[in-house]
């Protein structure tokens, strides 16, 4: 019979290696650069619509394109569009609001991902791109700024709640399926 001793000692060789947890410093970093590259990309699809930016139709051919895909006042929704898309995206760029910058990005994506259809998943005319920044958005709102972020100066995001993501998140649905039900 084997001692409790030698049984336990052989379980531990036995079990598998725990992979070491990665540093706080390189899991901020991750998210500042996720956070930077994702942000100035929204950013720069809102001055598109707001200003013509870019290549972008500015207001009014982004408000022509919205009434051509059904959306009531394609004017009023060029704009609700670019300021969202502007402003959560320089939200998520510092840090700032995050769980509300990363909603309504997400929310944004969810118009245009029902917008584009799902023909298919790949470019030129799929919904690859339109997921990749929704998941991404998704992910920065549920997981938080991170420590270089303006959220760090602000008492109540101080210190990210799970919470305070899937509640901004769930905001961002309910909007943005409230616009998709007034689209015709």
């Amino acid at each position: 019979m084997t001692s409790p001793s030698v049984t336990a000692t052989k379980q531990q060789a036995a079990a598998p290696a725990v992979p070491p947890v990665p540093s706080t410093s390189a899991h901020d970093a991750g998210l500042l650069l996720l956070r930077v590259v994702l942000g100035l990309t929204m950013a720069g699809h809102g001055t598109q619509k707001l200003f013509g930016w870019f290549g972008g139709g500015g207001i009014d051919g982004t408000g022509q394109f919205f009434t051509a895909s059904g959306y009531p006042a394609g004017d009023a929704m060029a704009v609700v569009a670019g300021l969202t898309e502007t402003l959560g995206g320089l939200g998520l760029a510092l840090g700032l609001l995050t769980p509300l910058a990363g909603a309504a990005v997400v929310g944004t994506m969810i118009n245009a991902i029902a917008v584009h259809g799902a023909g298919s998943f790949f470019a030129p005319k799929g919904i690859e791109y339109e997921l990749l920044l929704t998941a991404a958005a998704l992910a920065v709102a549920l997981t938080g700024p991170g420590r270089y972020a303006a959220d760090r100066f602000l008492p109540v995001l101080r210190s990210h709640r799970l919470a305070h993501g899937a509640l901004a998140v769930a905001l961002g649905v309910v909007i943005a399926s409230a616009l998709l039900l007034v689209r015709s």
